[in-house]
C-alpha cells in the first residue's frame, strides 16, 4: 500500500469526489493499478490526518508544460492541449480550472515550466478521516 500527503487545501476536492488524482516527482515506488492508496494530509507532522484510501486506477508517465500549455502522456504518446480539456483534467486535479492549476505549479515549482512525473489516479472507498 502507497500513501500520499496532500496540501490542506486539496481535502475538500478528495472527499467531494473532484480530485482524483495527484501528479508527483518520479521516484522508485509509485501505486500500480488495483493497488489501495491511502490519503493524508500533513503527513509526518503532529496535524497528520488520514484522508481516506482508495484503489489505484492508473499511474503514468506525465508531463506538464505549463509554458506550452499541456499535458502529454509519454507511455501512450497522447496529449491534452484543448482549453476545456485542459480545464477537465485541472478540475480532477482539484484546481477550478487550468490557470489555477498554472499559477499553483508555478508557485509550489518556481523556474520549472516542464515537469516531468507520475499521473496517479484513484477509485473512492473513503473511510472516516482520523488522527495519524
Amino acid at each position: 500500500m502507497v500513501a500520499y500527503s496532500f496540501n490542506k487545501r486539496f481535502v475538500a476536492p478528495i472527499l467531494d469526489g473532484t480530485k482524483i488524482g495527484t501528479i508527483r516527482k518520479q521516484r522508485k515506488r509509485h501505486a500500480r493499478a488495483a493497488e489501495w492508496v491511502q490519503l493524508y494530509t500533513g503527513m509526518r507532522t503532529k496535524y497528520c490526518a488520514r484522508i481516506g484510501s482508495g484503489v489505484c486506477q492508473s499511474a503514468r508517465p506525465i508531463i506538464l508544460s505549463l509554458d506550452d500549455a499541456g499535458v502529454f502522456y509519454r507511455d501512450a504518446m497522447e496529449s491534452i492541449r484543448d482549453a476545456d480539456d485542459l480545464d477537465a483534467f485541472a478540475v480532477a486535479d482539484g484546481f477550478a480550472d487550468w490557470d489555477h492549476l498554472d499559477a499553483f505549479w508555478r508557485v509550489s515549482h518556481p523556474g520549472v515550466a516542464v515537469f516531468e512525473g507520475t499521473h496517479i489516479v484513484w477509485g473512492y472507498t473513503f473511510a472516516p478521516a482520523e488522527t495519524c
